[in-house]
């Protein structure tokens, strides 16, 4: 027979598994004083979290990871490489997590106490995706035994993974002590390559390997196919570098298309220099056995060693889980960008530099500037906000080929814009032709698109007048 007092137990313990509550809350649900609902948390501290102070005081579940409830150590990275724990992070009943960045990151309400409806969003960044990441799951999914597709990651997943092996990933976060000794050894490599001839083959090398995973075809899909490494060069800023390939030129197409898109990429990041408030990130294009490789400096890292802290703006923003995230989803990048400068978030000086560069984007025929194309770093003093990062993934998208590399004709018209955008759609504008001229008259890029490139210059110019 149950007595009163195991009643009381039960019914806590079973409103308490229903998500975070304050203890007028859990006394309410379980029919008890606020009194009797302390004295009987206290009973298994290892399996409560609580969190705020006075009336925000919540309280939450443990769920363990795979049976462990121990929490994961957030380190940071510093310019110089230097790790330092700022959180802790647990998973929480029945979804969600506890962890307290408001230190650090700019937070919503529930988070300045270190609630979240799933992770930290910046953690979503450090998720293993795109190419490098379906390459990642497919390599490792049966030894860290979660599914083959990233896609299909739950939080618990997420989690594991970060906790286990993401050491390289992007910004200056690490998750759990597994990751930081993985970091630790990696600063114990050999040199990087730094002779320019044998730098080519590498990356041949490094893309052919790529290549054997069964995954490059996903540039067919609308995404490069890529690899991370490192390399010396007088100037840099930091030897770690990303870097885009073609297919080997075989006289198709699609290849040729891709080929032409790298160089294209490379040339509209440099142009977006000119845009007001714009930084570009440091690209050059290297062609060799049949390749083109598009190498992208990393400015999330710092020299050999350091790091920034990085978010996109689809973590930001939400889109990469159903879980909290910082604002509400707005209708694109500039919608976002004014919203997050009237919370005093990012300078409006940036948040009117993201409008200059979504047209920028738009006028050069860039159809695939989603969330996850725009970064902000994130500072934490004074107080944490943001700025922009420099700009990536930038080129003219509507000219891809399609999933079964078909190249099908393009009907490109610039698209005009509305009174109040006049301003900075001239603005964009002239950045946009001079990128158009530039790859028309760019030896890197094929007969064919270099005409198409000329052709845009002049639908252009015809648009200019109507603005």
């Amino acid at each position: 027979m149950r007595t009163p007092n195991t009643e009381a137990h039960a019914a806590l313990w079973a409103a308490l598994s229903l998500g975070v509550c304050s203890a007028p809350q859990l006394a309410e649900a379980a029919g008890l004083t606020n009194r009797q609902v302390l004295r009987i948390l206290e009973t298994r501290p290892a399996d409560v979290l609580s969190a705020g102070l006075a009336s925000r005081r919540r309280y939450a579940l443990r769920k363990p990871l795979r049976g462990d409830s121990t929490p994961h150590p957030v380190y940071a990275l510093n310019a110089q490489g230097q790790a330092s724990q700022i959180a802790s992070i647990n998973l929480i009943q029945p979804q969600g997590s506890h962890c307290d960045l408001s230190a650090h990151w700019p937070c919503e309400s529930e988070s300045q106490d270190g609630w979240w409806h799933g992770l930290p969003y910046p953690l979503y960044d450090m998720q293993p995706q795109g190419f490098l990441g379906r390459a990642f799951a497919r390599q490792e999914h049966q030894v860290l035994e979660v599914p083959p597709n990233p896609k299909e990651w739950q939080d618990h997943h997420v989690l594991y993974v970060l906790s286990r092996r993401a050491f390289d990933t992007s910004g200056n976060l690490i998750v759990g002590d597994a990751a930081l000794r993985l970091y630790q050894a990696s600063r114990q490599a050999p040199p990087v390559m730094d002779d320019e001839v044998d730098l080519v083959q590498q990356y041949n090398h490094q893309a052919q390997q790529a290549a054997s995973l069964g995954l490059a075809g996903s540039s067919a899909a609308g995404e490069f196919p890529k690899f991370t490494t490192q390399r010396q060069l007088p100037g840099m800023a930091t030897p770690h570098v990303i870097v885009k390939f073609s297919g080997v030129v075989d006289g198709s197409p699609a290849v040729q298309r891709w080929a032409d898109l790298l160089v294209c990429e490379h040339l509209a990041i440099a142009q977006s220099a000119s845009l007001p408030g714009i930084t570009p990130a440091a690209t050059r294009v290297l062609q060799g056995q049949g390749r083109t490789f598009l190498e992208s400096e990393r400015f999330d890292r710092i020299g050999s060693h350091g790091r920034r802290a990085l978010v996109s703006l689809a973590s930001l923003a939400g889109v990469r889980q159903a879980s909290h995230h910082l604002l509400g989803m707005a209708d694109d990048w500039p919608s976002h960008a004014q919203a997050l400068a009237a919370r005093k978030l990012l300078p409006l000086s940036d948040a009117q530099a993201v409008a200059h560069l979504w047209w920028f984007g738009r006028l050069i025929a860039n159809a695939d500037m989603h969330w996850g194309n725009l970064a902000l770093f994130c500072h934490a003093a004074p107080r944490p906000h943001f700025n922009l990062a420099p700009v990536y993934d930038m080129l003219p998208m509507a000219y891809a080929p399609l999933p079964g590399a078909e190249v099908p004709p393009v009907q490109w018209q610039p698209p005009l814009p509305l009174p109040q955008e006049a301003a900075v759609w001239q603005t964009a504008c002239t950045a946009a032709l001079a990128f158009w001229s530039r790859a028309a008259a760019d030896g890197r890029v094929s007969e064919v698109f270099r005409a198409i490139c000329a052709g845009n210059v002049q639908r252009l110019e015809r648009a200019r007048q109507l603005v």
